[in-house]
């Protein structure tokens, strides 16, 4: 019996599952493409939805499914295939989605799976005695600039001064950026890029204006540099040392993990 080179199956309700063999369209690329997006655009016809899953190892799948017109969605683990546990990468098209030829749906499905990486906005604030203002956090021991993660879509600048309304009840506009810092993958963190903004000078009084929030921040406090080396983790009080110096320098830089 000839294996079928690509099959479509209903799996719920409006939405189709399509795999195809290495080799369909001859075993060209293009002609695999071409094979698939017909099969994918047949399918929509009667879902909402066509989605594929694809092994994180064969790049060839992966070109195929996305050339074909369906965007990658994330990776979905511990799939059983065959009875063994594997992770495959899922990929879909929606029945909504603007088509692939024209500019926005090609950036749509370029955006789908060209590389993302984390942002994160601190805010670099002074008291008039040139100490730093350090938060220690509930969830890590180690002392930090405030600041957090960038949101989707958001303006880092506008993101710092949104984390530090948050989590200590202050109103700080950021001010120019001091330092842009790359932080490798760690401890289970992939990548970041950190963007620490100038806080301006203020009053030591500006602590007894703070209103904590409980289940991020235990404390806030200026410090000085040699408290910043004996609370902070070491890439952490690089980073804030390069960031002043900058700050006295009048322009920023660029660090890899403070250095």
């Amino acid at each position: 019996m000839t294996e079928q080179p690509t099959t479509v199956t209903t799996i719920a309700d409006g939405v189709a599952r399509i795999a195809w063999i290495p080799d369909v369209g001859d075993g060209g690329w293009v002609a695999a493409v071409d094979a698939v997006r017909r099969e994918v655009e047949a399918a929509l016809a009667g879902h909402a939805r066509v989605e594929t899953l694809v092994d994180p190892d064969d790049e060839h799948a992966q070109r195929v499914a996305t050339w074909s017109g369906m965007r990658k969605e994330g990776v979905m683990r511990g799939v059983t295939v065959d009875g063994e546990t594997v992770d495959r990468i899922v990929y879909a098209r929606l029945a909504t989605d603007v088509p692939v030829h024209e500019p926005e749906g090609f950036r749509a499905l370029l955006n789908s799976f060209l590389p993302r990486k984390r942002a994160i906005s601190q805010l670099l604030v002074r008291d008039t005695d040139g100490r730093v203002l350090l938060c220690q956090l509930t969830y890590k021991q180690d002392w930090d600039l405030p600041g957090g993660v960038v949101e989707v879509g958001e303006s880092p600048q506008l993101a710092v001064s949104r984390e530090v309304e948050e989590e200590l009840g202050l109103t700080l506009d950021a001010g120019a950026l001091l330092l842009t810092d790359w932080l490798p993958p760690w401890s289970g963190w992939d990548d970041a890029i950190c963007l620490v903004f100038d806080g301006g000078t203020h009053d030591p009084a500006i602590l007894d204006r703070i209103v904590k929030q409980d289940r991020e921040i235990r404390a806030a406090e200026f410090c000085t540099i040699d408290q910043v080396h004996e609370r902070c983790a070491d890439f952490t009080a690089r980073r804030i040392e390069s960031a002043l110096a900058n700050l006295a320098s009048g322009g920023p830089s660029y660090t890899e993990s403070g250095s």
